[in-house]
């Protein structure tokens, strides 16, 4: 057996969460790599620390803070991930589908999901941000899914459709918002691999040949747990890296975390001003 989820586990993480925020959250947020800053401006904030909430899979990932933050933004009550896990840290996909199931049973109606990823679309620079209109389920076409073994009919169906992970009228808000704040909003197609390789250029050219935008080793999986259990979906990926399509330049995490500066205040502005309109 793997490592399938219960609802016994779920609620006994909410309780723990619970136990240190009365906070009843609409929206919560996944902050990737570097983005973490963007909790700092979250008013009357509770912190509780993964460590704190039993089952909660815990990050070993430089810019990855590793709290829960609740508070309010934008006149939203708010439940922020300041880091996330990953699947090439060791976890069972099924696990990292736990804290979304927390915020699902914590109330959200809105997942925001953002990450910092590379670029496969030659025409994204670094420092741009990208909207999710789609993704790639590499990871989980190939068998590992994070609604693989027993479904939890209380979040939703055994066999969701996926057609629309990505919810139409929040893209709407956020292209509003961007156009507004004249932020540079790109849209495009995300994959997410296991990692914690960065991609050849022979990965890279199959996957642009593919019509993927964006690469990155986060997100999908959380955007399918958020979709399965009705919640609606907004990814958002910085772009912190250029494509490496011919094999000339070299990633490197110190990259995507000092792009993460750049694209801290510029994904501020965004989610502020798509929670405002909320």
């Amino acid at each position: 057996m793997g490592d399938f989820l219960t609802l016994e586990q779920i609620d006994t993480a909410v309780g723990a969460v619970q136990k240190l925020s009365d906070i009843k959250p609409k929206v919560g947020m996944i902050l990737g790599s570097g983005l973490g800053p963007m909790a700092e401006s979250i008013e009357n904030p509770d912190y509780v620390p993964y460590s704190e909430v039993p089952g909660w899979p815990v990050s070993t990932v430089e810019g990855h803070v590793g709290r829960l933050v609740l508070g309010n933004l934008e006149g939203q009550n708010v439940v922020v991930m300041q880091g996330r896990t990953h699947y090439y840290e060791g976890h069972d996909m099924p696990r990292l589908g736990l804290p979304v199931r927390v915020m699902q049973r914590l109330g959200i109606e809105i997942l925001v999901v953002t990450n910092a990823a590379g670029a496969v679309n030659p025409d994204f620079e670094p420092g741009e941000l990208m909207m999710l209109t789609d993704h790639l389920n590499l990871i989980g076409m190939a068998g590992q899914n994070p609604l693989r073994g027993p479904n939890l009919d209380e979040f939703g169906p055994r066999f969701p459709d996926m057609s629309k992970v990505y919810d139409r009228d929040l893209h709407t808000l956020a292209r509003e918002v961007a156009k507004e704040e004249k932020i540079g909003l790109q849209e495009g197609v995300y994959v997410c691999l296991a990692g914690p390789t960065f991609e050849t250029p022979s990965d890279l050219r199959f996957l642009r040949g593919a019509g993927v935008d964006a690469v990155g080793m986060s997100t999908v999986p959380e955007a399918i747990i958020g979709h399965h259990g009705g919640t609606r979906v907004m990814g958002i990926s910085g772009i912190s890296n250029k494509a490496n399509l011919d094999g000339e330049t070299e990633t490197t995490h110190e990259e995507v975390l000092e792009a993460g500066r750049v694209l801290v205040p510029k994904l501020t502005s965004l989610l502020r001003g798509v929670l405002r309109k909320l």
